[in-house]
């Protein structure tokens, strides 16, 4: 049986993937937009949900450059808040989910 986590970060991933497109569908650099932002949490959606252990650690890896990017966004243009602060809470999540089954191992209860 997969961990719960690894469903809650595939779900994330493609909630990112999704939302980036919404968020540069109308940019005039799109296709790289695309490229750079919503084709990596698309490609690593898939393995992550079935638990594989290289997707989630690039996910957490990404998922820093997403955070700083979203914070970077909400500072500089008040007007895309929205997105801005949705990035950061997906991009937390992925943190979290990617992260969970370590923290569980070391942390959690032995016996």
């Amino acid at each position: 049986m997969r961990a719960p986590s690894h469903r809650i970060l595939g779900i994330a991933l493609l909630a990112l993937a999704v939302l980036y497109m919404a968020w540069f569908r109308e940019d005039r650099h799109a296709a790289a937009a695309l490229l750079v932002f919503a084709l990596p949490p698309l490609l690593l959606a898939v393995p992550a949900w079935r638990g594989g252990r290289k997707a989630a650690f690039w996910s957490g890896v990404l998922a820093l450059f997403w955070f700083s990017h979203g914070v970077m966004h909400a500072w500089a243009h008040p007007e895309g808040a929205l997105f801005a602060w949705t990035t950061i809470a997906l991009s937390l999540v992925v943190v979290t989910a990617s992260s969970w089954p370590g923290l569980k191992a070391r942390f959690g209860r032995r016996g």
